[in-house]
């Protein structure tokens, strides 16, 4: 049996299938492209990038490929240029389902049964063509959908895996309705290739089709608890439909993007389980152990810095700690809850439960449970101030913008791209570079007079940007101030995004940088405030609902 290889669902499988062909969706997330990239544009999706890399490694020998964008075409091209391939095949398939294009497209399948016949030596079977078509499976009752551009196996199933509901794959090709029909009993081929075309043509419509207002049953269920929407990077197509949803649809939504590989795996995790804490807020069992004192402890892992506090069973914090995290999170976890522990003059033995939140929180094995930093910031802001609805946090590897209600729930959140703009790391970077420590930097932004602009918000790029104000002899304040502006600039658009609203409060150790607060608050128009907690604030959060367990 032969394997044809295909990635829309618009291709003709049960065509394919009628000639005795295995079809497979060829969907894989490659460790990177370092074949494609050797032939294609650097602005290639990661998808073109991720088939093209799977036909160079040589498992795909046969490939049904149609015309969804100019990157398919352009994958197109680059393989029959290349090679190799045992049969290659494009489909030019219309973008409406009018009677025209259904018999326009009827012909273009005939032209596809002639190719293949000749390529295989065999003919088409009805009765096989017949046999394959199958209702498509749906997911029932409360669940999680997932929307948009196609998603990588490896991804979807850290959402499965994340996500508080049954998940439904209902992004690109997985949506796929073809099946609800069976063929008409006829021995016309002309007549039998309309009637498929046009269920190839009205079935669930993606986004590349002119009318996709259909698409508006898939997240108009009353059934979904809240929608994960995918796009992948250098795509369009599915951006434009995320911004229909955030103004129509209820339920909560959470926008990622990848470039089809999982090397940002980490920040994805993080995201995906905070909206899963905010879909389903925390129900703790209580656990049959033996009791402490009334301690609770929290330990906050980040990349720069371990914050440990510990609290008792009246709310009060006994001790807060901010120690380096140095080489590893559980080591550096370890140490700072023993000095946490001296600090409040208490033992292991007297602590009842101890959750753990941060980057680092699933190394660390002292915990009882872990939480993502969003939702502990988030519970740590609100105990400081009910009154707060905006909580930003600029920590070492990214920075959060969080939405919260009256009672202390995550309502939404934005975190900042891969790289390291706008975060502790950028600051950490930019100091070194005008030969500063972070003390000094914290300071020099309040007393500029040049008010400069980095136009880059690249780490590299803002370097080079720093370095030619430096050789240009301009003041290391209105440098420095040129650096606060543009962190400003991210976190106002981050903001943005989430419709951040006063109270607004920041929290982490870049709040203790009073040029940055400053260039933020001017940016915002809005006061921050700043509890002198502040960088505790997502060990508390993590210390409260240990109080929980």
């Amino acid at each position: 049996m032969s394997k044809v290889h295909y990635i829309c669902k618009y291709t003709p499988v049960e065509l394919l299938a009628a000639f005795g062909a295995e079809c497979v969706n060829l969907n894989t997330e490659p460790a990177g492209f370092d074949r494609a990239d050797a032939l294609a544009h650097p602005n290639l999706c990661g998808f073109g990038k991720a088939v093209i890399e799977e036909v160079l490694i040589g498992d795909v020998r046969e490939l049904v490929l149609v015309n969804c964008c100019n990157s398919i075409r352009s994958v197109t091209d680059i393989l029959r240029k290349q090679g190799g391939l045992d049969f290659l095949y494009s489909l030019d398939v219309l973008h409406g389902g009018s009677e025209c294009g259904k018999k326009e497209l009827a012909k273009r399948l005939t032209e596809l049964t002639d190719a293949y016949a000749e390529h295989t030596g065999r003919s088409f079977d009805v009765k096989l063509f017949r046999a394959a078509f199958r209702a498509p499976e749906r997911v029932h009752g409360k669940h999680i959908a997932v929307m948009g551009a196609r998603m990588g196996p490896g991804l979807f199933e850290m959402v499965r895996n994340t996500m508080p509901y049954p998940v439904e794959n209902l992004s690109c090709v997985n949506n796929r309705s073809v099946g609800t029909g069976m063929p008409p009993e006829t021995e016309d081929f002309g007549a039998l290739m309309e009637w498929y075309a046009g269920e190839l043509l009205t079935q669930l419509p993606c986004m590349r089709m002119l009318d996709h207002s259909g698409r508006k049953q898939i997240y108009n269920d009353p059934d979904i608890a809240g929608i994960v929407y995918h796009t992948v990077k250098f795509c369009d197509f599915y951006s434009f439909e995320y911004a229909e949803l955030k103004n129509n649809v209820r339920a909560p939504i959470l926008k990622i993007e990848s470039d089809y590989t999982l090397q940002s795996s980490g920040q994805l995790r993080t995201r995906l389980e905070a909206f899963a804490e905010s879909v389903a807020p925390q129900q703790f069992e209580k656990k049959e152990k033996a009791m402490g004192k009334g301690y609770f402890a929290g330990i906050d892992s980040g990349s720069s810095s371990t914050d440990v506090v510990i609290l008792d069973q009246g709310k009060k914090m006994v001790a807060g700690i901010v120690l380096p995290t140095g080489a590893g999170a559980a080591i550096g976890a370890e140490r700072a809850l023993e000095e946490a522990l001296r600090e409040a003059k208490l033992t292991r033995e007297d602590i009842d439960a101890i959750v753990t939140t941060g980057y680092g929180r699933s190394a660390i094995t002292v915990g009882d449970r872990d939480i993502t930093e969003i939702t502990c910031h988030a519970r740590g802001a609100h105990f400081l101030d009910p009154d707060v609805r905006t909580v930003i946090d600029i920590g070492g590897q990214d920075s959060k913008v969080i939405r919260l209600d009256e009672t202390g729930v995550v309502t939404g959140f934005v975190m900042n791209d891969k790289c390291a703009a706008g975060t502790g790391r950028f600051l950490e970077m930019m100091a070194r570079t005008m030969e500063m420590d972070l003390d000094k930097m914290s300071l020099a932004g309040l007393a500029y007079k040049e008010d400069i602009t980095i136009s880059s918000m690249c780490t590299v790029f803002a370097e080079s940007e720093v370095v030619s104000l430096i050789s240009q002899n301009k003041a290391t304040d209105d440098i420095v101030h040129g650096l606060d502006k543009a962190v400003a600039s991210k976190i106002l658009s981050l903001s943005k995004r989430v419709g951040g609203e006063e109270k607004y409060m920041m929290t982490g150790g870049v709040s203790k940088n009073k040029g940055l607060v400053k260039a933020l608050e001017e940016a915002l128009g809005v006061e921050l405030a700043i509890s002198d907690k502040a960088q505790l604030c997502g060990a508390l959060g993590a210390a409260l609902y240990a109080m929980e367990l």
